[in-house]
This record gives structure tokens, sequence and C-alpha cells, in this order.
């Protein structure tokens, strides 16, 4: 029963994409959302089933093979399952924020002035994002590394298509390379370190990995002759680079900004649920693992903190509203892979969970917005909507607070959940990853207010006054109610179980030493409460609440301070600007260094070694050969009969000799 009830959540968004995709002219636009819709829906509801069974009643773990794709050298290459509290926890997320994207997408796409309406475009769009939800889940219910690496490439695949679904807009096609580019370096790296699990624990099963981690702890291998690095960090690391591309870690994060370039609904799906979650989840899932190595965990904590500070930054300047969340997206993120770095494995899988529904959130009330502002992007030329589009602006309103770690809200408890973890951790790192998170507490809040300030508050722009601004229409507006819901109350019932660690079970391991959020429930927790009413007086309150009133003073009281800020700090504003270079680094190095690349091997390698080398060497040697061998055939006979008996003289002589 449950086999059954798992192979049909995972296979009815494919059946959903295949159907739209293959028969789109056939079953129309309202055929293809409709079958689409229906498949996600049936794998929602499921999910909500099996979330109950396995976090809420209790249901022990379950681990079965769905089909068996290879068997070489006794090693079994297979699809299956592993649900626990962990991966039913992502299936409920993915399918529920996938549902209400989908539904959004009806009203988003309606509006949609980037293509010809008689164009099969709303199918294949349709099609494309089931498919991500296919994609996703595969990755999720994974019990192996050969279909955790299936569901990875097919998320950064999908993700290629939608990044650049305006196919005839360059930016979009620039934006979709740079990404499927960027995540092939990330994936290098995710292929050597599954690589190193083949050839040194001989299995792709999780289990099996699992089981022999003790046994392998002590291994080392020499990447340069003489030095020997531990064998398990090594394959950590190179796993982690994987993360790093996926769940845009920096460098390997410039590819998420640029996503932006795709339809409103998939930068929802890209940032909430799917894609840049996966290197996250996968951490949390090798917790047994990394668990065994505190360099590993050192290195993926430093890098957590230093995406979380510098990214956030980056966020004070840009004025695209779609940019402004992805920035918060990108910091949010370093807060979940700091998190995975100080051992708290549950808090950074609660941030996923809860960042998930109020990440959806902004992205689809940034959505509307740009519905009403026929597709205007700018928040400079916005100013005043609070008026026209009331539930939009509660929605965003919401979705902020959450961002920002507002008590009560659900952001709250998972971000100061991973504050108190980090400053209960003794490992190498930790202080200076507690300082970068403190700071982008009150970064976030700024230009997270900033943004809706002047979307929602200030004087109305000349384009608001001579336009007509209304609300979204319900298809849109119902999402954005739907996911409110959790946004401000999903936090709430789930954080005791999250600090006292019954909440995941053992699927998510860690050792006594390193229980930072034990620690965090017995020095800090006192009920939820308690925990709520006492934060106004803790530091990231303090902080985040100054960032918003720095914001409304700013952005409402001086408006023309800001200005004057930037003309006293002009490098500064270079620097960010300019992404911190990072994006011209990738450049020079990815872009022009492979193009040197190319051009060296073509012109020594293609033209000299083989052109003119192997290729016309050969061609010259053979037709020199011909031409000597041609003068043998003269067609005279006496010649022939001359060779013949001369032949046959040699031969005799050579017999009598």
């Amino acid at each position: 029963m449950l086999h059954t009830i798992l192979t049909v959540i995972f296979l009815s968004p494919l059946v959903g994409a295949l159907i739209a995709g293959l028969f789109g002219r056939q079953i129309g636009r309202r055929g293809a959302h409709t079958v689409t819709i229906a498949g996600v829906a049936v794998s929602a509801v499921l999910s909500v089933y099996v979330f109950y069974q396995f976090v809420m009643a209790g249901h022990e773990e379950y681990n079965a093979s769905l089909y068996t794709w290879m068997v070489s050298d006794g090693i079994r290459f297979e699809l299956g399952y592993l649900i626990d509290e962990l991966s039913a926890t992502m299936m409920l997320v993915v399918t529920f924020v996938s549902l209400m994207v989908h539904i959004y997408t009806i009203g988003y796409m309606d509006h949609d002035e980037d293509y010809d309406h008689d164009d099969p475009y709303y199918q294949r769009f349709f099609s494309y994002i089931s498919l991500f939800t296919f994609s996703m889940l595969s990755l999720v219910m994974a019990n192996n590394f050969l279909q955790l690496f299936f569901g990875w490439e097919a998320v950064g695949l999908v993700s290629y298509l939608l990044i650049g679904f305006y196919m005839k807009r360059e930016s979009a096609i620039q934006a979709n390379l740079k990404a499927f580019l960027v995540n092939r370096v990330g994936d290098f790296g995710f292929i050597l370190g599954i690589a190193v699990v083949f050839v040194y624990f001989n299995t792709m099963d999780y289990k099996e990995f699992f089981a022999q981690l003790s046994s392998q702890r002590d291994v080392m291998i020499e990447i340069i002759p003489g030095v020997e690095w531990s064998m398990i960090t090594l394959m950590l690391i190179l796993l982690f680079i994987g993360a790093m591309g996926k769940s845009a870690q920096m460098p390997l994060h410039v590819w998420l900004p640029e996503s932006m370039e795709g339809p409103t609904p998939i930068s929802a799906l890209i940032h909430a649920a799917t894609m840049v979650t996966a290197g996250i989840f996968m951490v949390a899932r090798l917790s047994p693992a990394f668990e065994m190595s505190e360099t590993a965990l050192s290195f993926v904590l430093i890098i957590g903190a230093l995406t979380a500070f510098m990214m956030g930054l980056l966020g004070l300047i840009q004025n695209d509203i779609k940019r402004v969340v992805a920035y918060s997206t990108l910091s949010q993120l370093g807060y979940m892979v700091a998190a995975m770095g100080a051992s708290a494995y549950a808090a950074g899988m609660f941030h996923v969970m809860t960042h998930a529904f109020f990440k959806a959130l902004l992205f689809l009330a940034a959505g509307s917005v740009i519905i009403a502002m026929h597709h205007k992007q700018d928040i400079r030329d916005m100013g005043g909507l609070k008026k026209y589009m009331p539930v939009t602006y509660i929605a965003m309103l919401i979705g902020s607070l959450a961002l920002i770690g507002f008590p009560g809200f659900s952001g709250f408890f998972s971000k100061d959940s991973i504050l108190l973890a980090l400053g209960e951790s003794d490992r190498f790192g930790h202080t200076f990853a507690y300082v970068l998170l403190m700071a982008g507490v009150f970064i976030t809040a700024f230009y997270s207010f900033r943004m809706f300030f002047l979307v929602f508050h200030g004087e109305e722009s000349e384009y608001v006054r001579t336009h007509k601004i209304k609300e979204s229409p319900l298809v849109v507006t119902v999402p954005l109610i739907l996911l409110a819901i959790p946004a401000v109350f999903i936090g709430l019932p789930m954080i005791d179980g999250m600090l006292n660690g019954s909440y995941f079970g053992s699927s998510i391991f860690v050792t006594p030493e390193n229980d930072t959020m034990m620690a965090v429930y017995n020095n800090y927790y006192q009920g939820v409460v308690s925990l709520v009413f006492t934060s106004f007086a803790t530091l990231p309150v303090i902080l985040a609440l100054s960032g918003v009133f720095l914001a409304w003073f700013m952005y409402l009281k001086q408006p023309t301070l800001p200005a004057k800020i930037q003309a006293m700090c002009p490098r500064g504003k270079y620097m960010l600007d300019n992404a911190y270079g990072f994006d011209r680094l990738n450049e020079i190095i990815f872009v022009d260094g492979t193009r040197k690349l190319g051009a060296f091997f073509t012109r020594v390698v293609d033209v000299k070694l083989i052109d003119k080398g192997m290729v016309t060497n050969t061609f010259m040697a053979v037709a020199n050969s011909a031409a000597v061998l041609r003068q043998s055939q003269t067609g005279f006979m006496y010649h022939y009969a001359f060779v013949m008996l001369f032949g046959l003289l040699a031969m005799l002589v050579w017999v009598l000799w």
C-alpha cells in the first residue's frame, strides 16, 4: 500500500509533464494546466498523508527498491525510496509550493506579454514546471547516490530550460547558459565525490554507505604524492562543491541572480522549494558522514557565513523587485549552509521549510506587482501601491516579516535557532560565522523593507499615477493567501521538536559533543510563549527592528539621504554594483579562459596535429606509395612474364642455397 502511494507521488508530476509536453497542441491551454495541476495535486495530497504517517504518527523508516537498473561486479544500481522524517518533510514542502506555483501560473501567464499567445509556449511552460517537480521528488525520495545524481542533474536541466524560457530574449539565453555552465563546475566536484564513494565503499546505497563509515574513518588518500588527506574529508568536500553550485554558495553563486530572466513563477519554484535547497538536503541526508570530519564542517560553516553576509550586502543596491528577493534567497541559503556547518542540521532544514513558504510568497507577491505594473520591475517606478493592491500588500508584508525573523512568524523560529546554535558551537570558524550572520540580520531587514516601503508606501510615481493599477485576479491572490498561512504559523508547532531532536528522529545524526541544538534547548528554550516575548530584548530582533526603522527613515522620511550616502562612498558603490567582481572573474576564467583554451586546442591539436599532421601526412604517404606502386602496373605482357620468371628464379636460388 505504502509502496504504491509513494510510486504515485513520484510519477504523477511526470505523467502530467509528458501529456502537456507531447500533446500540448491537442489538449490546448486549459488541458495543459489541468493535467499538470492534477498530477501535482495528487502528489501534494498523498504527501500530506506520508508526512502524517512518518512525522506525526511515528511510522518507521521505509527503505525499498523500485527498479534495478543494472548490476555490475556485485554493485546494484537502483531507483528506490528512503522515506523518513527528513524526506517526508521535503516531499510536503516541494509538492505544496509547486502546487501553489502551478495555480498562480495560470493567472501570470495570461498577462505575459513576452510571447505570442498563439504559440504553445503556455503548454510547454506547464510541462517544464511539472517536470521540475518530478525531478526534485526523485532527489528527495532517493535511497542511493545514483538516483540522487539523476534528480540532481534533472533539476539542473529543467532549470536551464526555464531560465531561458523567453528564448527570443538575448539576456535570457545568456542567463540560462551561465546557470548551466556554473552548475557544471559544481557538478564536476559532485561526480568526483560520488566516484570516491563508489571506489572506497563499493556501493551506491545510502544505508550500506552509512554502515561502512566507521570502518573507513581512518583511510587516507594521496592527492599530491607525499601529501595525505582523510578520504572521508576529501569525499565530503567534493560532494559539497556540488552543493555550492546547486545551492548557490560563493563563488558559484553567480547564476542565481541571473535566473530572474525566467518567468516569475519559476523564480519562486527555483528559489523556494526546488534546486537551491537540493544541496542543503544532501548535506543533511549525509549527516552521519559529515559528523566524521571537522575540517569539512568548518569549510561548510565558513562558506555559508560568507555567502549570507556578502550576498545580503548586494541586496542593498538592487532596484529590480525580483532581484531584491533573489539576493535575499542567496543570503538565506548562506544561513542554512552555516547551520549545517555548525552541526545544526535540524535548524538548517527547519529554515529550508519555513523559507520555502515565505520566499514563494514573496516571489509570487512580486509577480503580482509586476502584473499590475504591466511588467515594469523597477521599484523606483512604483510607490503608493498599498491602496490599489491590498491583498498583495498584506502578502508582501507577511513575507517580509517572516524573512527578517520578526517574533512569532515562521522565519523567526528557524533563523533564531540557527543563530543560537552558532552561539553554542565551538567549531573552528564559529565566531567569524556568528558575527557575519548577526550583521546579516540587520542587512536583511534593511533591504527587505527598503523594497516594501518603495513599492507600497511613499509618493506614487508618475507611471502609477498615469496608468490603471489594480489588484491581481483570484487565481493569483488565492495562492498568496494559502502561502501566507504557513509563512506565519508553520514554525510555531514545530520549534519544540526541532530543538530537542525529536522531529527528525534518526533521519539526522549528530554526535553528542556536536549537538548544538540540544544545547540551545537546554540553555534557552522555556516554551514557545517565553521564546517569543523574551526575543524582543535579544540582539537578532533588535538588529532586525533597527534595519526596518532605518529603511523607513531613509526612504520615507529622508528620501534624499540614500543618494548622499552613495555619493560619499563611490568605491563601495562601485564594488557592490560589480558584485565584488565575481562576474568578471568568472567571465575571465570560464568564458574567456574556455574560449582561449578552445582556440589553443583548435590551432595546435585540431589543425597542426590532426589536420596538417596525421590526416595530411597519412594522405601524402598513401599518395606517394600509390604513385610508386603504380609504376609496376604497366599493362605489357612481357613485363609481367619477366617479373614471374625473375620471381621463380629467385625462389629456386633461395631453396637451393
